[in-house]
């Protein structure tokens, strides 16, 4: 593929990714890295998301009702991706068949299936303290796997009960997290480096652009039509990494 052709293919995938993020509060990572890994390595992608990530997710979280209660009720979990994400540094550039993608992209489908029947997934306050900690873990060791910051982290914060806005708002700060941990390990394995920090910042403009169109969709949708996109987001996503690995 030309510099050019890759650029635009590149803003193209970014725009998107920025599109569907601003509607249901995720899906950049998931999306831009199934769409980016047809023309460049799994690492490669992920490290060009780390800008985007870190913008957008602060903006999210900016948007939200309450980050201090966020955090003082979600800092069990964001430990845990911490340390899962860091103990499975290097899965990334291990990673050439694409297993994991498929069984993170079967695992959403399920999720997304439950979700759409209306079955309710509830976490009980009292079992977040020990919950947690091993929600985050394994979501750690997922996104060291795939560059994707998803399962199991997104069901349990659906399951805490939380309205659309502190949901969204959620979904941002674990992301920031995961995408600051995941930094660490591209940076060790000489993935991130300042040539691709600026690469990941002009993939910041059109993601952007996408997140601002989605998130007006959003602010005129109705919690019932939000839960809805929500879940009908995720099983496209899932479905997309399926067909994605085994094309």
């Amino acid at each position: 593929m030309e510099n050019a052709d890759l650029i635009l293919f590149i803003a193209a995938t970014f725009l998107l990714a920025g599109f569907v993020k601003g509607v249901i509060g995720l899906g950049l990572p998931t999306i831009a890295v199934g769409i980016l890994g047809v023309v460049m390595a799994p690492a490669q992608a992920a490290a060009l998301l780390v800008v985007p990530n870190i913008v957008t997710n602060s903006w999210q979280v900016a948007t939200g009702p309450g980050l201090k209660a966020i955090m003082i009720r979600l800092w069990p979990m964001l430990a845990g991706i911490c340390a899962g994400t860091w103990a499975g540094a290097g899965l990334l550039q291990q990673s050439k068949g694409g297993s994991a993608t498929f069984w993170l992209g079967c695992a959403l489908v399920l999720y997304a299936l439950v979700g759409l029947k209306a079955a309710k997934l509830r976490v009980p306050s009292s079992a977040e303290g020990w919950l947690g900690p091993v929600i985050g873990i394994t979501t750690g060791i997922a996104t060291a796997a795939t560059g994707v910051f998803v399962l199991p982290a997104v069901p349990y914060l659906q399951a805490l009960g939380l309205d659309k806005d502190e949901l969204v708002q959620a979904l941002g700060v674990s992301f920031i997290i995961s995408t600051l941990a995941l930094s660490v390990g591209l940076i060790g394995a000489g993935a991130l480096d300042v040539g691709v920090a600026q690469s990941s910042l002009l993939a910041l403009l059109p993601a952007l652009a996408g997140m601002s169109v989605g998130q007006a969709i959003r602010t005129r949708i109705s919690a019932a039509t939000f839960k809805l996109s929500f879940f009908a987001g995720l099983l496209m996503l899932g479905c997309y990494l399926v067909i994605r690995t085994l094309a």
